[in-house]
């Protein structure tokens, strides 16, 4: 064993899991007030649920066996017959590999919780949270990451792009549009944040995470965890001062919750490229994911009627669209002598970028249809979203019971 990898990697899975609770902090903060609990409940709850599922069906299903090149099997039901201290390749043991591939399915159900709080009922967020992750998570995490169909193809995604974020961003495009407007959305009103500090803290939170998210796949103590770290941080900072800048230029004010927007968008857009490109590739690639976003947010959703209540495809569907392209274009063999060819840019013609567009295009296929059947199929046998009194009452007492502070409770009261 190596100990300084398995450290590494242990480190790495504490910052990925502590991503979570600061998701929900960055949610409740730019939500309304009346849904603080709901969303702060809808994204820490998949710190349980998932890691469940996890053990019981998605190690087994993602890296055991294999079934045609798109899902593995059961043979590690509940972990049965899994040898946990076996090394990897990094010589780390089995299990902390294991651990840290269990927090991404923990992030990355909760990421689309965004496009939905509001509206949703909770008991559907977890039959959904539930099918979605045997159905669509755990076949993509084999297709990318356990030498799937994908991996042999040639796709590369370095730390979950096509995975995490296009999977997560389509799944909250496909239940926004099921679920259909809220009222405040079609009359074109905006709601206040509930609290911008919130806001800005989880922010904080999942850069800071964002390092074991990305440096961490590397899987090891070396350059490439290096180069992802660095990588990570200049296409963040790109991508803040570019939705800053817009922001500037287009209304004259720069907002707190625009520059927290700007800051996931540039570690979205990174993610599947951070190991593969250089400083210069992710300083462009943070800022055209900015640029992406920020037109989508605010000039194509309502044109579109998608009520993606804290724009989670606006972010994570978008940027990590962009950010998947891109690592076609910017992969370098020099950062990154483990892939098979250049990128565009670095003189690797158009094998790499075509293989990046038909991965990113297939994810998207994938999860859309798929993600449609499961919300078809769960709606014949519950309700999906709260009625119009509870919906206008917010979530936070009709799904919970309870709300987030006494300040929220007297406002309700004299209303």
């Amino acid at each position: 064993m190596d100990k300084a990898n398995t450290v590494f990697l242990i480190i790495s899975s504490v910052l990925v899991l502590f991503m979570t609770p600061g998701l929900a902090f960055f949610y409740a903060g730019l939500g309304s007030k009346k849904n603080v609990v709901n969303t702060l409940t809808s994204v820490f709850i998949m710190c349980g649920l998932a890691v469940l599922l996890w053990v019981v069906f998605g190690y087994s299903m993602s890296f055991i066996g294999d079934f045609s090149g798109i899902v593995g099997g059961l043979q590690g039901f509940l972990l049965h017959g899994v040898k946990l201290t076996a090394l990897t390749a990094t010589k780390i043991p089995t299990s902390i590999y294991l651990i840290f591939q269990m927090m991404f399915a923990v992030i990355t159900p909760a990421l689309f919780v965004g496009a939905v709080v509001g509206r949703l009922r909770f008991k559907f967020l977890l039959a959904f949270t539930t099918l979605w992750s045997i159905f669509i998570y755990y076949p993509l995490v084999h297709m990318v990451w356990a030498n799937g169909f994908l991996a042999k193809l040639g796709v590369i995604d370095f730390a979950g792009g096509t995975v995490v974020h296009i999977n997560a961003g389509i799944t909250a495009l496909v239940l926004a549009y099921a679920l259909g407007q809220r009222d405040s959305f079609r009359k074109n009103l905006q709601e206040k944040h509930y609290n911008l500090s919130w806001a800005l803290l989880g922010t904080t939170v999942l850069w800071i995470g964002w390092y074991g998210f990305n440096a961490g796949s590397a899987l090891g103590v070396d350059q490439i965890a290096v180069q992802a770290f660095l990588t990570t941080t200049v296409a963040t900072a790109s991508s803040m001062m570019a939705w800053t800048l817009i922001e500037m230029s287009l209304k004259g004010k720069v907002s707190l919750s625009g520059i927290c927007n700007g800051t996931l968008c540039g570690l979205v857009g990174i993610t599947p490229a951070t190991g593969y490109v250089t400083v210069a590739g992710s300083f462009w690639i943070g800022l055209v994911a900015a640029a992406a976003s920020y037109f989508f947010v605010n000039k194509i959703k309502q044109r579109i009627g998608l009520d993606d209540a804290l724009d989670a495809f606006g972010c994570h569907g978008v940027c990590g669209i962009i950010g998947s392209i891109m690592t076609g274009l910017f992969a370098s063999k020099a950062v990154n002598p483990s892939i098979a060819s250049n990128g565009l840019f670095y003189g690797g013609g158009f094998k790499l970028f075509g293989l990046q567009l038909f991965g990113t295009f297939f994810t998207i296929v994938f999860v859309s249809v798929l993600s449609f059947v499961i919300i078809r199929v769960l709606k014949l046998f519950m309700k999906m979203r709260v009625d119009s009194a509870e919906e206008k009452a917010g979530l936070d007492q009709g799904e919970h019971g309870e709300v987030a502070d006494e300040s929220i409770s007297a406002v309700t009261i004299t209303e």
